[in-house]
């Protein structure tokens, strides 16, 4: 994809959360993680990796103790529709008996985030919570209960603060819906 192109999607983008609404979305996160998971020394996995931007600004606002690693499944690679599930990277870090937050940018149909949670369980995490950015709403997703999420958006094709279209733009410091997707 040329440069042209891409600066095209994101010119004629619908911004549907602004920066400062970001920073509002994660502090609310943060609070109620923090609620919960202060105490517990949790391991953080951050999912790459539309994960890295939201985990970053995320972890950043837990005035608690916490270990961070990452995990990397995907279902994209690049495409803006997902296909079958390709491990890319295990944490290093034991999840035998530990409380694991698992944080991602987006839970679309949830295939990946729900295999990663299932990941850890049979790694023996003590208790798995995941935290997503945004839930789109719609009906095609897995049955599966999120422990946290900052905010909800309607059913259109994404990008920004970690979300990427035909991985670019994932760098824009807001949510943005492309036009017509």
């Amino acid at each position: 994809m040329d440069i042209k192109s891409i600066k095209t999607i994101e010119s004629e983008s619908d911004c549907l959360c602004d920066t400062e609404q970001l920073n509002k979305v994660l502090d609310s996160l943060a609070k109620k993680i923090t609620c919960d998971l202060k105490d517990k020394n949790p391991l953080v996995l951050c999912v790459m990796t539309g994960g890295l931007i939201p985990t970053g600004h995320l972890i950043t606002r837990l005035s608690f103790p916490l270990q961070l690693d990452y995990i990397h499944a995907t279902r994209y690679r690049g495409e803006t529709s997902g296909g079958e599930l390709h491990w890319i990277q295990e944490p290093s870090i034991s999840l035998q008996k530990r409380n694991v937050l698992i944080v991602d940018d987006i839970y679309d149909e949830g295939i990946t985030l729900v295999e990663i949670a299932k990941y850890c369980k049979e790694k023996g995490a003590s208790n798995v919570y995941t935290a997503v950015l945004v839930n789109k709403i719609h009906n095609r997703k897995e049955n599966f209960k999120l422990d946290y999420v900052g905010m909800e958006t309607e059913d259109r094709y994404l990008f920004g603060f970690g979300m990427d279209y035909k991985n670019y733009l994932r760098n824009v410091n807001a949510i943005h819906a492309v036009k017509g997707m």
